[in-house]
């Protein structure tokens, strides 16, 4: 009876220090496979790179359409792109002209 009594002592002392491993275990387990833990860190490096690239296409596109859009400034617009552009829009080219895109 006397070992019994040491055992369940023994038992009950131990479940307040197993329960504390068993939480720290479960936080190690979620820094290491949580949705922002040590192995989800490679997709979101990997998510930055794409959106960085994309980034830079979209500003190259950008640029793009602001350089358009400053050789049509009403108070200085440029004559080869209105040309163009009025040509493109009405479909008034005489027939031994040739259109050639620059892009």
């Amino acid at each position: 009876m006397a070992q019994l009594a040491k055992f369940r002592t023994l038992l009950f002392s131990a479940i307040g220090p197993a329960i504390a491993v068993l939480i720290l275990l479960f936080f190690a387990g979620y820094v290491v496979l949580g949705s922002s833990g040590i192995l989800a860190w490679g997709d979101y490096s990997r998510q930055l790179h794409v959106a960085r690239a994309e980034l830079a296409q979209v500003d190259r596109q950008r640029q793009q359409l602001k350089n358009r859009v400053d050789l049509l400034d009403p108070r200085r617009v440029d004559p080869d792109m209105s040309d163009e552009l009025i040509r493109r829009q009405l479909g008034v080219v005489h027939h031994d002209e040739v259109v050639v895109p620059l892009h």
